[in-house]
């Protein structure tokens, strides 16, 4: 077996199902799960009818590249929502299609570092728990970068020595952040173009959270956005991701698509080649059709907005917690004399509420674990069990 397999830790709902073995909530309070990230607004009904329509394409072996149709609707969505000239991001050289960021994002790991005892992946910590797996089993160490409230909740880079970076090969970002909502704006990420130049690192933004916001004439800029900015138009060490899973609802469609450095993405497209990860025709038909529609996503949008509106309304006088940048997660402190661990554990036995503790999405650091003390809630059910989980947390901070 490979050896690496045993570095890997306990996935954080493994732990949240340990600490909440032994506990019976009470039983005339329905269960609202906050602790996963999984969309429950309506999947468009457009994407299961393109589904359907197209079920006669199971007779074909699918490209790994993705149709040429499929690419051009992504490059087109790209130009669209980023502002990337349309003659500055080709669709057979630039962009390649992946069944989920999720896939994705492990597997590039395996494509692009160079194993060593000294290859160093960094990534924000707290952090999407794929990119340490990612990691350890290509061979390479992580190295956790702390976001903190003293940092605005983004990965404090200036904490990486010399040496550090001299051994880096691939740094994860995301933007906005899951589980802080923290948005990277250009200064920040022309600083990582800098760097990556200097040391010869690739960056991988997962933009995944990236078409949930609340103001729609402030979007949260992309790294590739960032790239034509920066006059970065080959997009060198540059690669982003995007999902339909959080965008349209649609996490069971597993699709997505990693977009960037044609040179990257070529090797990467080979890797793919020979892993076997081809997306099946009905589903590149379904996610033209999402990728072509920005209504849904509007009326997605709204509907977060109005539950943030009403959850923060309720929560705000109990807990320190605020909006954050985008995305649809609370990254809440909890009360002084309660741990994260305590306040999750405790708010599912009295409230039968379930929120994820912080430290679960963190790793121990010399400074301290930096999800500690924080719970993350992901307002993701229908708005009425949202404001019912907001009641229900209150009357428990209150008691505390």
């Amino acid at each position: 077996m490979n050896p690496n397999l045993a570095r890997l830790q306990p996935y954080p709902f493994e732990k949240l199902n340990a600490l909440k073995a032994g506990i019976t909530p009470p039983a005339d309070k329905e269960h609202i799960p906050l602790s996963i990230g999984e969309p429950k607004h309506p999947t468009p009904a457009f994407l299961s009818e393109a589904i359907i329509t197209h079920l006669h394409g199971l007779a074909q072996y699918p490209l790994t590249r993705g149709s040429d149709a499929l690419r051009e609707s992504i490059s087109g969505w790209l130009s669209r929502r980023f502002n990337v000239p349309t003659d500055k991001i080709d669709a057979g050289r630039h962009v390649l299609p992946v069944n989920g960021t999720r896939e994705a994002l492990f597997a590039f790991a395996q494509c692009v570092i160079e194993p060593s005892d000294d290859a160093l992946v960094l990534m924000p910590n707290p952090f999407y728990q794929i990119y340490e797996g990612a990691a350890l089993l290509a061979g390479a160490t992580p190295l956790f970068l702390n976001s903190t409230e003293q940092s605005s909740y983004l990965a404090d880079y200036s904490s990486v020595t010399e040496e550090q970076w001299q051994h880096c090969q691939l740094l994860y970002i995301c933007s906005p952040g899951n589980p802080t909502g923290a948005v990277m704006d250009k200064a920040a990420l022309t600083e990582l173009f800098d760097l990556a130049d200097k040391y010869d690192f690739i960056i991988a933004s997962d933009e995944c959270y990236s078409e949930i916001y609340f103001d729609e004439d402030q979007p949260p800029m992309g790294m590739l956005q960032a790239c034509i900015e920066a006059g970065r138009d080959d997009f060198q060490r540059c690669v982003v991701f995007h999902s339909l899973s959080k965008r349209s609802n649609a996490p069971g469609l597993r699709s997505g698509f990693v977009a960037g450095d044609a040179d990257v993405i070529a090797e990467f497209l080979k890797y793919r080649t020979y892993h076997g990860c081809a997306m099946p025709p009905a589903t590149q038909a379904a996610s033209i059709s999402a990728w072509d529609d920005e209504h849904h996503v509007e009326q997605n949008r709204q509907m977060y907005r109005e539950k943030f509106a009403a959850v923060l309304d309720i929560l705000k006088p109990v807990l320190d917690v605020q909006q954050p940048d985008a995305g649809f997660y609370l990254w809440a402190k909890t009360p002084d004399n309660c741990s994260d661990t305590e306040f999750a554990r405790n708010l599912f036995a009295t409230q039968n509420v379930t929120v994820l503790p912080g430290s679960y999405l963190s790793r121990d650091t010399q400074t301290g674990n930096p999800g500690a003390d924080y719970v993350r809630m992901a307002l993701v059910a229908p708005m009425d069990e949202c404001i019912e989980a907001a009641m229900r947390i209150k009357e428990f901070t209150q008691s505390l």
